[in-house]
This record gives structure tokens, sequence and C-alpha cells, in this order.
């Protein structure tokens, strides 16, 4: 199992990457900080300096369709962001 899932890449995330060197990454929900910092360093060859992680709730839907009312709910996703070390980055551009 994979534990880096795709980079995030948005307004915001791609202003933290120019601005403060911090990178986001979608990843596996059972991963934890050390294991994302040394995937991380493995796939880009870069230093990580800090890792910090969020789990983002499933968001609920509920529908109302003529055979009555649906209820259902997105995925949970854990977002990693990565600090890296001075002077290092990640061309997120040039793998896609």
């Amino acid at each position: 199992m994979s534990i880096l899932i795709k980079p995030i890449i948005t307004e915001k995330a791609t202003a933290q990457g120019e601005l403060n060197n911090c990178f986001s990454f979608e990843v596996s929900t059972k991963a934890n900080k050390v294991e994302i910092k040394k995937a991380v360093e493995a796939a880009y060859g870069v230093s990580v300096e800090k890792v910090r992680t969020i789990n983002v709730r499933p968001e609920r839907r509920t529908r109302y369709t003529k055979t009555g009312i649906q209820h259902g709910k997105t995925n949970a996703v854990k977002k990693a962001f990565v600090q890296l070390a001075e002077g290092e980055t990640i061309d997120l551009y040039s793998n896609m």
C-alpha cells in the first residue's frame, strides 16, 4: 500500500509551496508522520524538516428524490503538510 496518494495542487497549496516551502499531499489514512517523512524523502530526494497532518471528515449529503430520501457521504481523507529544508523544493508539475 502506497503512503503518498497524490499531491494537492490548489491555489492555496501552490502559494504555500512558493512562499513557505511547504507542500501538501493526500496520504493514506493509516500513515503516521515518520512514514510520511520517509516516503517524501524517498520519492522526491529532498530532506524534510517538519510534517503536519490533518484528518478530513467525510461530508454527509442528503438528496430528496422520487423514490425517497437518499443518504450518502464522501470518503474520509488524510492530508499531510510537509515543510522542506531551506533551499530545497519539489517540482510537482514536471511529474504530471
